[in-house]
């Protein structure tokens, strides 16, 4: 019978892999000095040094606000996703009115609608959140769930529903009752989906400007002054964020619908 590597054998060895050819290229194909005296990929080990020349101070001033801003457009998001979901399941006449507008949301380019958020919002006190920054991790946010919540809901046991009915529920019982519970998994699902698209939205949002913190802030300025090392150092370490935060959320699901296909038993 053959025998497969445990799973967290498989992830050391594509990251091994993975950071082996990083240093391959970085040291032979893309060593060339660039105008600020820096390669344009760095080594692995550029990447370390850089880390421990600015400290852990710069990185938790940067973090600390996108990630704030990032959190306040996810519950913002979220919540109004999962709302309008829930009243579709009680009005089920807004369902084509409540699609709608998430796909408009998800359409419109974030390029037109960050500097209307811009000209919106106030400008924040230094290291405060952004409201441009909210405002585009909670738009970034709301498709994904609104769809996903509809999907659940929907796929409520039609036999349970008529249970509800025969006993005097109306459809308030029946989403209380049947739905929110068919729907757990898929609104979980959704809910983890939603963790790094909060986060890039955070970052996006202070790329627009008017803010003086973040990742968004710190990226730019590094970029200005052709430092790619920390370039590269910021990038590694927000996607180790919003990985962090998905792979929580995941565990979260796991736990809490442990009857969802997949779960483990």
């Amino acid at each position: 019978m053959e025998r497969r590597l445990p799973a967290w054998a498989t992830a050391s060895i594509s990251a091994v892999a993975l950071l082996a050819t990083w240093w391959i290229l970085a040291a032979t194909v893309f060593s060339n000095v660039g105008p600020g005296g820096t390669q344009a990929i760095p080594t692995p080990l550029q990447v370390l040094q850089e880390y421990g020349a600015v400290g852990w101070d710069y990185y938790w001033t940067h973090f600390s606000v996108t990630l704030a801003e990032a959190a306040q457009g996810y519950l913002w998001g979220n919540g109004l996703a999962l709302a309008l979901a829930g009243l579709v399941m009680v009005i089920p006449r807004l369902e084509g009115v409540v699609s709608q507008i998430a796909v408009i949301t998800y359409c419109v380019p974030i390029v037109a609608i960050g500097p209307l958020a811009v000209i919106i919002f106030e400008v924040p006190s230094k290291g405060e959140p952004s409201g441009t920054a909210v405002f585009m991790a909670a738009l970034s946010v709301f498709f994904t769930t609104v769809v996903g919540s509809l999907l659940g809901l929907h796929a409520a046991d039609k036999a349970a529903l008529d249970v509800v009915s025969v006993y005097g529920g109306n459809t308030w019982t029946q989403l209380r009752k049947v739905r929110f519970i068919a729907a757990l998994p898929a609104v979980l699902t959704a809910l983890q989906i939603a963790v790094p698209a909060a986060f890039l939205g955070a970052v996006l949002g202070e790329y627009f400007g008017k803010v003086e913190t973040g990742i968004g802030v710190a990226m730019v300025v590094a970029q200005q002054a052709l430092n790619s090392p920390r370039v590269w150092g910021i990038a590694l370490a927000s996607g180790a964020v919003a990985l962090i935060l998905y792979l929580g959320v995941g565990l979260l699901t796991r736990l809490a619908t442990p009857w969802s296909k997949g779960a483990a038993s």
